[in-house]
């Protein structure tokens, strides 16, 4: 309570004045720090931000990560898209709310009597909402069975996917076959994305769709491909017939290549993935069907568990994974005694706990992987969230160490300041949010925002996956956040 009050007070008197004055433009780095080093001698904060001329606001707050006391802020209460930095709020949210021991299940299940390996009755696939369940899991789980001896089922092969809310998509508005922007459901496969790949072959193309893993790669039906004869768009998508229908544009493809696309029916998906693993390991059955779940009392033969939910959201926070942060996101919402129908109210109810937990009054989410850029979060909250996680604490543990770069945009060996933090980017909007340490062993809490959320607004559907002038903003963006990083390294550690 402590840190939080000083870190309260400090904000105060930096919402008022949010910038240093005016100093020289060359930036220093922390080891060259004289003693008796001034503030006059450093770029301020508001220099900085001029020269980047990346348009839009930023915002920032810095304080000791310790203590709470804030050291430094702009813009400190304006809300911003947090960008993929919702993941780091996600990942504490999970870890109360559900614990770092906690491990998804998915289990097949026998509803009937066996006899002679062949089960009289339908057989169940029960998903937990496991994000990280593969086709190498569902294959162990099919030898799994017929080691038992099954060889065939007499009813049909249901699936249970009812462990979640069915999400069609996490974000309405981006383009329909970018892999980061998945279904979700209650059983889950390959990050609910489908592995297309085209070579050039006699004057057309050879393609295929696969539910490829690091060592299987199925062919699917679920999903099929046309190619088109057209420049623009360069994929369209349809749901027909309980399929998705996919075409690509003939002049994008050139002589090779490959990328993974959505899948929009993940239960579907997995049903049909497990249908051909269990052939192929000798088990047989007539029919498919979809429930929400399995009857009770019902004979568990096969359960596969993921890993923990610690090594969960490490590796959410490391590769920043939408379907993970989404599906702990729904789950810490229903353990805390909440049935959300979608992501809206989930991310609802996480915002209700950032501002019943952390104080942070203005928090807004959307979802929980931040892809949504209708989700704002003030600086002043994330910094807040960040001091009372700890300096020491779990969400530090599972962050990314970010190298400090040179002006070439290159890692600095041996660099002195330590920096473990969450980015988040999405077009024409650059998050930074972490802990940073100096020689001194001093750690600093912060948060910076950018958003030129005016020229995100105004694209169209056909420029949102690559927008002229995206990626120079964001390369400014990047290079102001590591100026800060070490601005605030050589005054304060």
């Amino acid at each position: 309570m402590s840190s939080r009050r000083a870190f309260l007070s400090g904000l105060a008197a930096f919402a008022a004045t949010p910038g240093m004055a005016a100093a020289p433009a060359a930036s220093l780095r922390p080891m060259m720090r004289p003693a008796t080093l001034s503030a006059e001698l450093v770029p301020s904060a508001r220099q900085l931000i001029a020269e980047a001329a990346i348009g839009g606001r930023v915002g920032f707050v810095v304080a000791d990560a310790a203590t709470g006391t804030v050291l430094e802020g702009m813009n400190p209460l304006f809300p911003l898209p947090p960008a993929s930095v919702t993941k780091a709020v996600t990942c504490s949210y999970a870890l109360e709310r559900l614990g770092p021991d906690y491990r998804f299940e998915t289990r097949i299940i026998a509803d009937g009597t066996i006899s002679d390996g062949q089960l009289n009755g339908d057989l169940w696939l029960v998903g937990s909402g496991d994000p990280t369940f593969d086709t190498d899991s569902l294959a162990g789980m099919a030898t799994a069975l017929r080691a038992q001896g099954l060889r065939e089922v007499t009813g049909r092969l249901m699936v249970a996917d009812g462990a979640l809310p069915s999400i069609f998509e996490v974000d309405p508005s981006q383009p329909p076959h970018v892999g980061y922007n998945p279904a979700i459901s209650g059983l889950n496969l390959n990050f609910n994305r489908v592995h297309f790949e085209w070579v050039r072959q006699a004057g057309d193309y050879a393609i295929a769709l696969d539910a490829r893993s690091e060592t299987l790669r199925p062919a699917v039906q679920i999903a099929r491909m046309r190619i088109a004869d057209r420049r623009d768009p360069v994929y369209t998508y349809e749901a027909i017939d309980g399929r998705d229908h996919w075409t690509v544009a003939r002049e994008a493809l050139g002589d090779r290549g490959s990328r993974w696309l959505p899948v929009r029916r993940p239960s579907a998906y997995a049903a049909e993935v497990f249908q051909t693993l269990a052939r192929a390991a000798g088990i047989s059955f007539p029919d498919i069907a979809l429930a929400p779940a399995a009857p009770a009392g019902a004979t568990v033969l096969v359960v596969h568990q993921s890993e923990p939910m610690a090594v969960v959201l490490r590796d959410m926070m490391r590769w920043s994974t939408n379907l993970t942060a989404e599906v702990v996101g729904l789950k810490a919402t229903m353990a805390g005694g909440q049935r959300p129908d979608d992501l809206a109210q989930s991310a609802g109810a996480m915002s209700a706990w950032m501002r019943a937990r952390l104080g942070a009054r203005q928090a807004g989410f959307v979802d929980h992987s931040g892809l949504g850029d209708q989700s704002r979060l003030r600086p002043h909250d994330m910094v807040s969230a960040l001091v009372a996680a700890g300096p020491t604490g779990a969400l530090r543990q599972m962050m990314r160490a970010q190298p400090m770069l040179d002006g070439r945009g290159r890692p600095i060996a041996d660099h002195p300041v330590q920096v473990a933090a969450k980015t988040g980017t999405l077009n024409f909007v650059s998050s930074l949010a972490g802990y940073a340490r100096g020689p001194s062993g001093r750690d600093l809490a912060f948060a910076i925002f950018c958003a030129d959320t005016v020229r995100r607004d105004g694209l169209s559907e056909a420029e949102r996956e690559r927008p002229e002038g995206a990626r120079p903003y964001n390369q400014r963006a990047k290079r102001l956040q590591q100026q800060l990083i070490e601005r605030w390294a050589t005054l304060y550690v």
